[in-house]
């Protein structure tokens, strides 16, 4: 039996990990299970699964979650600190699975226990990526990329040398506006119906935008060091090749699948091996054609602005990320149009100084909560 720990528990990703832990529940102890604010949720799950702790990151619901856990001997804890404390527990897998720069420090708490880390909050990379890549080699903690396309080019990759790699490429859906021609009267409701797959708002809304895909780029960048002018995107409405691997040689390697994340989910689970999934054999006739686009970056200039920032360095892609954060939360809000995200970051990232790269996770913080404030200025004077 291993034991595993789920940050960011009641998220879509953490729900299909425990799908998984759920059919194999003679292989799994579950230690630790956290959420931002859904008490009844995570309740539910800590019971079902028998936690040894369960961890409200909204402290001022604690006393709900203890009350919801009352008589079951679970752990009930609250508070950033408490987060980071049960990320620090020692597993044998963490999957990460927090959103935004909220689970940076629990990120860093579970690299530093040393162990195995499926990595879904891309953030972490994104805004920190040389102070966790540190921090992993210093810890000798292991990532596993749970992103689709992360992990369809981790298993590309497996056997082979980066050294041998010519270039790799993200597939992008291109999200529910591809091909939406007034962007400004988008909806949240319009851009979180995404084709294919099923996420939480924020997410969906970043691959509408495309910021998903610039924030991968940059993540892409920090896992797989090949270069920058060898990461490539192109748009593959389908989403039935999830990324590709071009050799010196010639030779491209593909992941297919389904748009379901427990097939990347029980990748990271079972490495090295492989572990069964509820998923339908992929039938390519069915499918019938594959096709693939150039991404518009005049329309859609989220992966530039992520180019630009990974380029720049230091504290470009913290400022990229904080300022995507604050611009979606407000466009969910309906305070700004759809068409204000990509503008309201460029607008940020323009203004940001750009340092060397922070060294610590308290630096990239501190560059964090200052884009999130200069971001909400900019709100507040449109």
């Amino acid at each position: 039996m291993r034991s595993i720990s789920i940050l960011g528990a009641t998220g879509s990703v953490g729900e299909q990990t425990l799908d998984l832990v759920r059919r194999n529940g003679e292989e799994w102890k579950v230690v630790a299970l956290t959420a931002h604010s859904n008490v009844a949720a995570l309740a539910a799950m800590a019971r079902e699964f028998d936690a040894e702790v369960a961890v409200i990151a909204d402290e001022t619901r604690l006393d709900e979650l203890r009350a919801a856990l009352a008589g079951s001997g679970i752990e009930a804890a609250g508070g950033r600190a408490a987060l980071c404390e049960a990320a620090s527990r020692p597993v044998d897998m963490t999957v990460a699975a927090i959103v935004g720069c909220a689970g940076l420090g629990p990120v860093m708490a579970a690299i530093e226990q040393g162990g195995t880390i499926a990595l879904a909050n891309k953030e972490a990379l994104v805004s920190a990526g040389e102070v966790m890549t540190e921090a992993v080699k210093r810890h000798g903690a292991t990532l596993l990329p749970v992103d689709s396309e992360h992990n369809a080019i981790f298993q590309c990759l497996s056997g082979n040398r980066i050294e041998d790699v010519r270039s790799i490429t993200l597939t992008a859906s291109g999200g529910p506006l591809r091909l939406v021609e007034n962007l400004d009267a988008v909806t949240p409701e319009q851009a979180i119906a995404h084709p294919n797959w099923d996420m939480g708002a924020k997410i969906s809304v970043d691959s509408a935008t495309m910021f998903n895909k610039g924030l991968e780029l940059i993540e892409a960048h920090h896992l797989f060091p090949v270069g920058l002018d060898r990461i490539r995107i192109v748009v593959h409405p389908q989403s039935v090749i999830h990324s590709m691997v071009e050799y010196r040689d010639g030779s491209t390697l593909a992941q297919l699948g389904p748009s379901d994340m427990r097939v990347p989910i029980a990748s990271c689970l079972a490495w090295p091996l492989r572990m069964d999934t509820p998923m339908a054999p992929l039938d390519l006739a069915a499918i019938g054609e594959l096709s693939f686009f150039a991404p518009d970056e005049v329309r859609f200039p989220a992966t530039r602005l992520a180019r630009e920032a990974a380029q720049a360095g230091g504290a470009a892609p913290a400022i990229l990320n904080a300022a995507n954060e604050i611009a979606v939360a407000a466009f969910l809000e309906r305070k700004i149009a759809f068409s204000r995200i990509p503008l309201l970051v460029e607008r940020v990232l323009s203004e940001g100084q750009l340092p060397d790269p922070p060294r610590t996770l308290e630096e990239v913080l501190g560059v964090d909560g200052s884009a999130r404030k200069r971001a909400n200025e900019l709100l507040e004077l449109a």
